[in-house]
């Protein structure tokens, strides 16, 4: 049963790496609809608080989510076999494309598919986001904090983790305010 356990969390993240274009953001939503919603391995706030811890931290953000549930599922084995999952097949198939891209590089239709699965990445990485701020219980001043972050990021060039650093101590105090109100 561990054995089958371990393999079914491998498979789980070499199936999400392997078929989701786009990197960390875009696996999010297949991830959280294989773990949550099909498999009930973690509840939905679980989901998201390991997704913003991994946001955070320096590093790939599908490795280090797979890092956190792997851990969260079943310790450091689980860990680490959901990051073997995750990184093998990238490794491979990007292994592969080197071995061949140099050949086809300056290939018309090459071209013209890297262009045509752009829109789509981005796609991959709105819709997932959309879905989480949905789901979240905001209020007002969570709303401003999440309109401030993206202006200040696309707009006037501000580092994201200057960023972090100030909602995060925002957050705090805001909690904190409640706090003491009640």
């Amino acid at each position: 049963m561990l054995m089958r356990s371990y393999w079914n969390l491998f498979w789980t993240f070499v199936k999400v790496s392997a078929f989701t274009i786009g990197g960390g953001m875009a696996m999010v939503s297949v991830v959280r609809d294989i773990l949550v919603v099909k498999r009930k391995w973690m509840t939905d706030d679980e989901f998201m608080d390991i997704l913003a811890i991994s946001q955070t931290l320096p590093g790939l953000m599908a490795v280090n989510t797979a890092i956190f549930i792997g851990y969260r599922l079943m310790g450091t084995k689980g860990s680490i076999v959901a990051t073997l999952g995750s990184v093998l097949p990238p490794f491979i198939i990007i292994l592969a494309i080197a071995m061949v891209f140099t050949e086809f590089k300056d290939n018309a239709v090459v071209e013209a598919i890297f262009k045509g699965i752009r829109p789509a990445v981005v796609a991959l990485i709105a819709v997932p986001t959309i879905k989480m701020a949905l789901r979240q219980k905001w209020n007002w001043v969570y709303g401003i904090l999440a309109i401030a972050t993206m202006l200040l990021i696309a707009f006037l060039k501000i580092s994201p983790i200057y960023i972090i650093l100030v909602v995060g101590v925002i957050a705090a105090a805001i909690a904190k305010y409640r706090e003491g109100r009640q």
